[in-house]
């Protein structure tokens, strides 16, 4: 064998013996414009991010986001709620209104989704991505085991769909005003309205006892959200 041979055998099996075991960064999973999702094996073939959006790790809580606004903020309450203005001590809504009673002086959009230029998860990844609807979230809770668990941590949910795949939903509080509360709870926006209730919308609500979709939460406030995708 000649020198150069013994050289070039010598170099492939440092660089065989280097080799990281694993995928690195999570790279066994399919990625859209940076960010990782799973296949849960759902009946509507929707695909449901690894991460929160602003967040780094499963772990993470990422951005909080008042519903509608597609940036974080410092406070989040109806003074600064972008689609509220105060009028004659209440206030009133100017975009996704259903009834007029809530609307600003009168107004109605009969909007009950988010549009595109309100979804936080498109604002902030990119096309292909968006908030999940409240049928999304039913659909998740109706087709994946969920158990509370501890992951690097942080307390939260593990969702295991029929196909074994799973996502970790960590428990990331809501915060009010300024304030980031109950760090125990698990509450997601979806990009569906509260018709009911029109100062609402629906949520993912999941503490160490149960999961449900409830919407009896102001859109004020500012909550997690966890992107929805086809695919590539």
């Amino acid at each position: 064998m000649s020198r150069a041979s013994v050289v070039m055998v010598l170099l492939l099996a440092f660089v065989v013996g280097c080799k990281p075991e694993g995928p690195i960064n999570g790279e066994d999973n399919p990625i859209l414009n940076g960010h990782e999702y799973v296949d849960l094996g759902l009946p509507s073939g929707i695909l449901w991010a690894t991460c929160n959006v602003g967040a780094v790790t499963p772990e993470d809580c990422g951005d909080y986001f008042a519903w509608g606004d597609t940036i974080p903020k410092e406070m989040y309450d109806w003074k600064s709620y972008q689609y509220a203005t105060f009028v004659d001590g209440r206030y009133e809504l100017s975009k996704y209104c259903t009834d007029s009673y809530w609307g600003f002086n009168g107004f109605v959009d009969s909007l009950t989704m988010l549009e595109p230029v309100d979804d936080a998860a498109l604002a902030q990844w990119g096309v292909g991505w968006r908030m999940p609807t409240k049928e999304d979230y039913a659909e998740l809770f109706q087709n994946t085991t969920y158990a509370w668990t501890t992951q690097n941590g942080v307390e939260g949910r593990l969702l295991t769909g029929s196909n074994g795949n799973s996502i970790f939903l960590p428990a990331t509080g809501f915060c009010l005003e300024g304030e980031p509360l109950c760090p125990g709870l698990g509450l997601y926006w979806s990009s569906s309205l509260q018709t009911s209730s029109q100062m609402s919308a629906w949520s993912f609500h999941f503490d160490y006892e149960d999961c449900h979709v409830c919407g009896t939460y102001e859109r004020s406030r500012g909550q997690c959200v966890r992107a929805v995708c086809s695919g590539q």
